[in-house]
C-alpha cells in the first residue's frame, strides 16, 4: 500500500491552496457580480450603448470562466477525497495509485490557476534579487541580517528555486553587513514582491554577558531581474513617417534637382531625424535611420535610469517605520504588521516557512 499519511498530506495541501485561491479571487463576490450582470442583460435597452454592452459581455465571459474553473476544481477535490476514503476502507492499492495520479493533476491545475490569476502584476513572472542590509547596532543587527538571509535561502530551497549569492559583505565579528541574492524560478518576483521592508527582532542578546533584551533591525528589498539593455533597437516600419524633399544649397551647377533629402519622424516618440548630405536618397535615408536609432537608444537609456532611480528612492530607511514583521523570540511570536497574521512557530519561520505571510499579503493586494 502507498503511504497513507503522505497521500492525506498531499490532499490537505491541495485543499489549502484551493481555499486560498478562492479567497483571493473572492468567489462569493464573483457570483454576486455575475448575478448582477445577468439581471442587467434582462433589460434589452442595454444594447442601446453597444460599447457598454460589449464590455459587459466580456466581463460576464471572464467571470463565468473563473467560476467554472473554480467549481470544477472544487468538485474534483470532493471526488478525490471520497475516492481516497474508499481506497483506505477497502484496502485497495489500485484505487490509491489512481488517487495519486489525480492529486498530481489537481496540483498542476491549481498551480496554473494561481499563476494566471494571482501573479498578474508587472514583472511577477520574472526572476528577482533580494538586497539584505543590517541596520545600525553592530554585531546584533549583523547577526540578524544573516538570519534573515538564511530564512530566504531556505524558502527558495523549499520552492526548488535556483539561488546565487551575488554579493555578501561579512560582519565585523559575526553575521553580515549586507548581501544580494538572485532567485531564479517561476514567478520568483511575484512570490517575493511584498517582502520588501524592515524586519524587527526582539530577543535576549547572545552577545551580552547579562543576556539583556535587545532590538535589532534588518531590511530586505526585492526587485525583478530586468534584462540588460539591447542596443539593437527594433524600429517598426508602421511607426515611421518618411518624407523626401529637395536639399537646400547655394544653387548653380551643383544644385540638387532631385528629392534626395530625407526626413524621418518616429510617430510614437515624436523624434525627428533628417539627412541631406548625400546626393543619394538611399544613403541619406540610411544615415537618418542611424541617427534615429541613436536617439531612441538615448531616450531608452534615460528612461531606464529614471526607473532605476525610482527603485533606489523606494528603498526604505532601516528604522522603526516601514516594518513588515516583528520577531519576538522571547515570547515565541512572529507578527506581520501589515496583515495581522501571527504564528508561534518561530523556528519554522526562520527555517524558511514564510508562505503564511506571503499569501496573506498577496491576498490583500499589497
Amino acid at each position: 500500500m502507498f503511504e497513507i499519511n503522505l497521500i492525506k498530506n498531499s490532499l490537505y495541501k491541495i485543499k489549502e491552496k484551493n481555499n486560498f485561491i478562492r479567497r483571493f479571487l473572492d468567489y462569493s463576490e464573483l457570483k454576486k457580480k455575475l448575478l448582477k450582470i445577468n439581471n442587467q442583460f434582462k433589460n434589452l435597452d442595454i444594447w442601446n450603448d453597444i460599447s457598454y454592452g460589449q464590455k459587459l459581455s466580456k466581463e460576464k465571459f471572464y467571470i463565468e470562466n473563473i467560476l467554472f474553473t473554480l467549481n470544477m476544481i472544487n468538485q474534483e477535490i470532493v471526488d478525490i477525497d471520497e475516492l481516497i476514503k474508499l481506497a483506505i476502507d477497502s484496502n485497495d492499492n489500485d484505487i490509491l495509485q489512481e488517487s495519486v495520479q489525480t492529486l498530481y493533476i489537481l496540483k498542476n491545475k491549481l498551480d496554473e490557476l494561481e499563476f494566471q490569476k494571482i501573479f498578474i502584476k508587472k514583472n511577477d513572472n520574472k526572476n528577482c534579487f533580494i538586497d539584505i542590509k543590517a541596520g545600525s547596532g553592530g554585531i546584533e543587527s549583523q547577526d540578524w541580517a544573516q538570519m534573515i538571509m538564511r530564512m530566504y535561502l531556505k524558502w527558495a530551497e523549499n520552492k526548488k528555486f535556483k539561488i546565487y549569492i551575488i554579493e555578501k559583505s561579512p560582519g565585523e565579528k559575526v553575521g553580515i553587513k549586507s548581501a544580494t541574492i538572485k532567485i531564479i524560478g517561476n514567478y520568483a518576483f511575484g512570490w517575493l514582491r511584498t517582502e520588501s521592508g524592515i524586519h524587527r527582532l526582539v530577543r535576549k542578546s547572545p552577545f551580552n554577558t547579562y543576556g539583556r533584551r535587545h532590538t535589532s533591525f534588518s531590511s530586505t528589498f526585492i526587485y525583478p531581474e530586468i534584462n540588460n539593455y539591447n542596443s539593437n533597437i527594433i524600429i517598426k516600419a508602421d511607426d515611421l513617417r518618411i518624407d523626401v524633399y529637395r536639399s537646400s544649397g547655394a544653387g548653380g551647377q551643383h544644385v540638387n534637382r532631385t528629392e534626395s533629402a530625407v526626413r524621418i519622424t518616429h510617430i510614437p516618440t515624436g523624434i525627428v531625424t533628417q539627412c541631406q548630405n548625400n546626393r543619394s536618397q538611399h544613403k541619406n535615408k540610411n544615415q537618418a535611420m542611424k541617427q534615429l536609432e541613436k536617439k531612441l537608444y538615448e531616450l531608452d537609456f534615460k528612461k531606464k535610469n529614471i526607473e532605476k532611480q525610482k527603485i533606489e528612492n523606494s528603498k526604505l530607511d532601516i528604522s522603526w517605520g516601514y516594518q513588515i514583521r516583528s520577531y519576538i523570540l522571547d515570547n515565541s511570536r512572529i507578527k506581520d504588521i501589515r496583515t495581522g497574521v501571527e504564528t508561534n512557530n518561530v523556528q519554522s519561520v526562520l527555517d524558511g516557512n514564510i508562505d503564511i505571510f506571503i499569501k496573506a499579503s498577496l491576498k490583500i493586494g499589497l
